[in-house]
């Protein structure tokens, strides 16, 4: 389903599969997330019980997928034409659905939040919770991957994780991807 910025909540499963992401004794410093509550929830809960600050930032919620916010991919086929979802997956920005958010835009908004928290919060350990598209996005940010690639260059499966180190020196950040599956 393209959830999008649908503002649903996590399921019985999803709950058991964050649950199952996270392990005990692991020393976050915060918790940032986005505002919907697919992920807020978990992070209030997660943040709560570890008694470790929280962040919530509206610019990490998931691309708006205007007309196709909760459809499957057969039924925006079915509605909208097959040549029209390939055309999307072919070039995202060029080709959003409609009312949906051009993925330039998009990935200015997560590149911006990023910016923002790496500076913020430079120095200590944060788990982001977030979505698929904005994993993608900043997965493709920090490994160097062509804009137009990231939606189809990286797999996120439900609740994965994903480890990412930034070192700040003189020179300037380097950011690599240290781990990343569920």
């Amino acid at each position: 389903m393209f959830r999008g910025s649908k503002d649903d909540p996590l399921s019985a499963l999803g709950w058991e599969q964050m649950r199952a992401a996270i392990h005990k004794g692991e020393p976050w410093d915060c918790v940032l997330t986005s505002p919907l509550v697919r992920c807020r929830q978990f992070a209030q809960t997660l943040a709560r019980d570890r008694e470790i600050p929280l962040h919530t930032d509206a610019r990490l919620r998931e691309i708006g997928f205007g007309a196709w916010e909760g459809l499957t991919a057969d039924i925006i086929q079915a509605e909208y034409g097959q040549e029209r979802l390939a055309a999307f997956w072919a070039d995202a920005d060029n080709n959003p659905p409609p009312g949906g958010e051009r993925f330039s835009d998009f990935q200015v908004r997560i590149h911006d939040a990023w910016e923002h928290w790496s500076d913020r919060l430079s120095g200590q350990r944060v788990l982001l919770v977030c979505h698929g598209g904005v994993i993608r996005t900043l997965l493709g940010h920090v490994m160097g991957i062509r804009p137009d690639r990231v939606l189809s260059a990286i797999s996120v499966p439900y609740a994965c994780r994903s480890r990412v180190r930034l070192d700040h020196s003189e020179y300037g950040t380097l950011s690599c991807l240290v781990s990343h599956g569920s």
